[in-house]
């Protein structure tokens, strides 16, 4: 008996030592049938259904597995709940690692997930999905090429639906990816950039997070990897370029006039393979992502007699000095001038620049060829009688008929203000500044058509996007916007109202603090 208790006891002693050998696990799997919140090794989670099965298993550092069948709609998350205390801009670099082993029958989506606050937005980067391409049929506002695919970029409003602050009215920004994938490295800031220069305003980010989503449907879904960086600054011109396609160069046109503004995306051809069409930050578009010994070719410039000055708007962000060569008949060519382009303040941060040039005259096709990285939007040359040194107001005047013979132009310093602060201003141009909200100018027009078209042009006083709500007879008709303090105009096309006299006013309703918003004039067509 004291043979047998002596070997139970040394055996008890044994596996104990044996199992001392091997560290506790502290992070053991958590399995949700029902909809729940909450952190798990360093990563927020939810699942959330209406009703229907579901199980989702977090297996930690952001990782999880989840199936669904029977359901309405339900969603898998992990992510970083930031808490809408900073911008993306404040955060810098916020980049996701994924792989996801994702099989779902009917009507799914795996993306980026999140929110921001003032304004409220709900925003997805869909990396691929089921049945259904979201958000719907939807033309896109635009491209941006990054991370090695293409995505169309869309938005899309939801009215009187649950959000992080209640039932609201609010936006959706939506990235969905041409070609399905379903893991790889997502340059999320990238696509907050290409948003914002489509006047698709970010606010503070409330969260980042990947999801798994169903409705409808059934299927399965295993995360491998889900891991989040947030902060950091890219290298070159990445880190500043809101990103756009890579364009398609249509046809030669059958000519161009040099002394007319050539927008540098409506370029013909270009050695490179990274060179992407960019936003401007004004509603505008230009080219990017330019590398040493890249071109653009633009063909069929008439120089007239003879061309004297060449102005680009570039920016520029590095602390060297990229020189913009200007040739004729190919990247080889004669030399007619060269443009420096030193550090603007930043590569969103747009300035004109001027040169003097030699040798151009008649038709010929003009090649910008570069040492260095460069965002560039337009050019125009300028000749001896008008050169482009000096920056000129091409400020059009009042039509004084009223009528729609032709487009009406009305100065915006000649309409009616209201509002606390709203007043006249002399720089940038002649004009009228809106400095809070419901601060507005306004005036009578008579419309004989019900659609027409409104292009105001305007500018921020600093880089932040200003917002001007368009309202004809009291209603909601658009907005413009403007990023940047670069006098830009923004058009607003085939808009619907009444005929006759109608109230037309522009006016600031989501001023934040951080802005204020120059008018110069507004154009009826």
């Amino acid at each position: 008996m004291k043979q047998r208790s002596k070997l139970i006891f040394s055996t008890v002693v044994c596996l104990i030592f044996v199992l001392s050998l091997f560290p506790a696990s502290v992070n053991a799997a958590i399995t949700l049938t029902s909809n729940a919140t909450g952190n798990y090794d360093g990563y927020d989670y939810e699942y959330w259904k209406d009703y229907g099965n579901g199980t989702m298993t977090l297996t930690g550092g952001g990782s999880f597995t989840c199936s669904w069948s029977n359901i309405n709609n339900i969603l898998f998350r992990t992510g970083k709940k930031l808490g809408s205390t900073q911008t993306y801009q404040q955060y810098g670099n916020i980049i996701i690692d994924y792989a996801c082993n994702y099989q779902p029958n009917g009507n799914s989506y795996l993306s980026v997930y999140g929110w921001t606050q003032n304004p409220l937005v709900e925003y997805y980067i869909i990396e691929s999905y089921g049945t259904w391409k979201p958000p719907g049929s939807n033309s896109p506002k635009g491209y941006i090429n990054v991370d090695g695919g293409t995505y169309e970029i869309y938005e899309t409003t939801r009215y009187n639906q649950p959000s992080i602050e209640g039932d609201k009215t609010f936006q959706q920004y939506w990235s969905v990816r041409t070609v399905k994938r379903t893991s790889g490295t997502i340059s999320v800031h990238e696509h907050f950039k290409a948003w914002e220069a489509r006047g698709m305003r970010m606010g503070k980010l409330y969260e980042v997070s990947m999801v798994v989503e169903g409705y409808q449907s059934s299927g399965r879904a295993e995360m491998t990897k889900m891991n989040i960086t947030i902060g950091g600054q890219g290298s070159g011109n990445t880190g500043g370029n809101n990103g756009g396609n890579n364009g398609n160069p249509g046809p030669a046109p059958a000519e161009q006039s040099a002394f007319t503004a050539l927008e540098a995306e409506k370029y013909n051809s270009t050695n490179s393979s990274t060179v992407q069409i960019i936003g401007t930050g004004n509603g505008g578009s230009g080219v990017g992502y330019i590398e040493n010994g890249n071109y653009l070719e633009f063909k069929n410039v008439n120089f007239g007699s003879g061309a004297a000055s060449f102005k680009a708007r570039v920016a520029y962000g590095g602390n060297s000095t990229t020189t913009i060569q200007l040739r004729l008949g190919s990247s080889t060519g004669t030399l007619i001038g060269s443009l420096n382009v030193t550090s603007t303040g930043g590569w969103d941060s747009y300035k004109e620049l001027t040169t003097t040039v030699s040798g151009a005259s008649g038709v010929k096709d003009l090649y910008l060829c570069f040492n260095g990285p460069v965002n560039i939007d337009s050019f125009v040359f300028g000749t001896a009688d008008n050169n482009n040194d000096k920056p000129v107001d091409n400020k059009p005047v009042d039509n004084p008929g009223n009528n729609n013979s032709g487009p009406v132009i009305i100065q915006c310093e000649n309409m009616i203000k209201s509002g606390q602060y709203t007043g006249n201003i002399s720089s940038p141009f002649s004009g009228v500044a809106l400095y809070a909200n419901n601060d507005s100018v306004k005036f009578t027009h008579n419309f004989t058509s019900s659609t027409s078209t409104f292009s105001l042009r305007g500018c921020s006083n600093n880089q932040n996007m200003a917002r001007v709500d368009l309202r004809i007879g009291g209603q909601y008709k658009g907005t413009f916007y403007y990023g940047g303090s670069y006098p830009a105009v923004y058009t607003i096309q085939n808009v619907s109202h009444g005929t006759g006299n109608q109230t037309v006013e522009l006016i600031v309703t989501s001023d934040n603090g951080t802005w204020d918003a120059y008018l110069d004039y507004l154009q009826i067509n």
